[in-house]
């Protein structure tokens, strides 16, 4: 998504009629996108994009070349602040992407590609600008099949104009060449040379044809988490981290190693909502420190969901089943682990700890405390708007409060902290919508104006199952549902016996008993999943049926545990005699089930009062 576009030509005359920062803003509200509007982006844009213009005012860049101003990467929720289009000198297209930075100085820091910088009114660690336009033309080109095949190479670049020279060997050094190399750095005293570098790359324009193949091109298939494991431990680069989850993942990774030298005890909390990418930053680090730093970790998790997943597609790869198991533990496990048995444990949804372990929920003391005391560094990725069960007790309380009896420092706060969305079209905004919806807290989104997302209601189930399946051309699409369904074809899979019926003739069982790995499975899509084989895992689009757990009455959200479903014997939620909990949790259930989409979601609700009401949120997004 493009904010603005225009030819140098044109840029070049807003600039320097003292318009430009207006018409990005103007172009921000026409779209319908919001933005920061406390006045600090609006003086970026007229300091930036002026000092940018000053640097491609040469008459070897021809006036036709294609200049963009904030455009948004697809499927996140990152801006690019500048790019320059066209054509070099022997006719091959190109794109320059500059990454623009105010920043007068700034110090070297010992952590991986972060420096440290005063803004938004204080010191703060930073990911190197470098870095930051390096990660977003990667990000593009992993995006974009058009810009594959037609060849568009991507040339980044950090310019930081107001930069002092006298700070350059803090921000400029060894420690960050990779990163510069990657994406050369240009200070205030840079401009010659900047403007040579847009120069080896882009003169001429080519009528906007690259630009179209950026913004208009065809978008891969989404390359799912699940999917990339094997690539990953083979040694491929497969995620690029961006801005936060880069700025979490180095700061993890020096406590890692300095636990590993000094003997230390660490206990990290890592906060982020649904698709803010806590499952890839943990994978990462899992698959670096174990392989080069050589040192003893696992990544844990109390869903089976994922572990199951993850194990069939390394199984499926030639991985060895014991070395999958040894890296791919269950919460559980820990109870008879010894102290500092690991270097370091990762734990995903550690909303989703629960006290006592093993089947019968009758074995050690409490997952959290374990976790803790098995290792030197204990990693926790947390939402708490996630528990889903009343054993989950998983909560950032509960770690502080473990991590200080055990004599583990503690290590939280702004760099642990994950709020850029890569899923749901990677909008923000509908997450804040979908808390607002379900009535979980007050939120700045009320519909779902300028952002972007597929989303649809639809009054017949048959009718949203065949729009999803139309979607399902990866086998990337799933239906899922609050379980207010019995499952009456556990015992009988093939048999003609529906779980889920509906009105206009829908019927729909359970996912497979037999089957652990229904989000993948190629013949599971007609199956429906329940919070308990989805939560932790993503599709591109997702079908949610709600239940009559949930309802639209006086003008409310409310919930009624008593539709819950007998053989739901895992959540607790039926018999929970805390009715305020029982709340919280049916609100969360459908808030996960809700999020599981990276480009769609599809709802139908029983309770027609409540589809009623959410088409009403929506605006005009219902039929994007």
């Amino acid at each position: 998504m493009i904010i603005y576009s225009g030819s140098l030509g044109e840029f070049d005359g807003l600039v320097r009629d003292n318009k430009i920062a207006d018409t990005i803003r103007n172009a921000f509200l026409s779209h319908g996108f919001r933005h920061d509007d406390d006045g600090g982006e609006y003086r970026a844009w007229q300091n930036s994009l002026t000092a940018m213009d000053n640097v491609l005012f040469d008459p070897d860049i021809s006036r036709d070349c294609s200049v963009t101003v904030e455009y948004r990467i697809p499927l996140t929720t990152k801006r690019v602040d500048f790019m320059i289009t066209g054509l070099d000198a022997n006719g091959k297209p190109n794109v320059v992407i500059v990454e623009l930075k105010q920043w007068e100085k700034a110090e070297a820091t010992e952590y991986e590609d972060l420096v440290r910088t005063y803004v938004g009114g204080s010191e703060k660690n930073e990911v190197h600008p470098s870095y930051q336009a390096y990660s977003y033309a990667m990000t593009i080109e992993n995006f974009n099949e058009t810009v594959e095949n037609e060849h568009i190479s991507f040339w980044p670049c950090a310019f930081l104009h107001n930069y002092k020279e006298k700070y350059r060997n803090q921000i400029d050094n060894p420690e960050y060449r990779n990163a510069v190399d990657c994406a050369p750095l240009f200070l205030a005293d840079d401009y010659a040379r900047l403007r040579e570098f847009v120069k080896k790359y882009v003169r001429k324009g080519d009528r906007d044809k690259t630009l179209y193949a950026i913004d208009g091109g065809k978008i891969k298939p989404s390359r799912l988490l699940e999917e990339s494991l094997a690539g990953l431990f083979k040694g491929k680069k497969e995620f690029v981290l961006l801005d936060e989850q880069k700025k979490a993942d180095s700061r993890i990774r020096e406590i890692v190693q300095r636990a590993a030298r000094t003997g230390e005890k660490y206990t990290i909390v890592v906060k982020g909502g649904p698709g803010t990418g806590k499952s890839v930053l943990a994978l990462d680090l899992l698959k670096d420190i174990t392989s080069s730093y050589h040192l003893k970790a696992c990544y844990a998790t109390s869903n089976s969901a994922p572990r199951e997943v993850y194990f069939s597609e390394l199984r499926g790869d030639n991985f060895k089943a014991q070395w999958i198991k040894t890296l791919f533990r269950n919460t559980g496990s820990f109870y008879e682990s010894n102290a500092n048995d690991f270097d370091c444990v990762l734990v995903d949804e550690a909303h989703r700890l629960q006290e006592k372990s093993g089947i019968f929920h009758n074995k050690g003391e409490d997952q959290t405390k374990e976790i803790i005391n098995a290792t030197r560094v204990s990693v926790f990725f947390i939402d708490e708007h996630q528990r889903v069960l009343v054993r989950d007790k998983g909560s950032i309380g509960r770690i502080e409060r473990y991590a200080k009896e055990l004599g583990s420092t503690l290590i939280e706060g702004p760099d642990f902290t994950l709020t850029s969305q890569f899923r749901c079209n990677g909008s923000d905004g509908y997450l804040s919508f979908i808390d607002n919806l379900l009535q979980i807290g007050q939120t700045a989104n009320p519909d779902l104006e300028g952002l972007g997302f597929d989303f649809e209601v639809f009054d017949d189930p048959v009718q949203m199952r065949e729009a999803l399946r139309a979607k399902n051309g990866e086998n990337k699409a799933r239906l899922v549902a609050g379980y207010c369904y019995e499952w009456k074809s556990k015992n009988m899979p093939n048999g003609d016996v529906f779980d889920i019926e509906l009105p206009k003739g829908f019927k729909a069982k359970w996912n497979f008993s037999n089957s652990k790995t229904w989000a993948i499975d190629r013949d599971s899509f007609d199956q429906v999943g329940c919070i308990h084989t989805c939560q932790g895992l993503e599709f591109d689009y997702v079908g949610v049926i709600i239940g009559r757990d949930l309802r639209y009455e006086n003008g409310k959200v409310v919930t009624d545990q008593s539709k819950i479903a007998k053989s739901d014997r895992t959540s607790g939620i039926r018999t929970c005699k805390d009715k305020v909990l029982a709340d919280q949790l049916i609100r969360n259930t459908y808030r996960v089930l809700l999020t599981r989409g990276l480009k769609g979601c599809f709802v139908y609700c029983e309770d027609k009062a409540l589809g009623d009401y959410i088409k009403s949120r929506i605006g005009k997004a219902n039929s994007l």
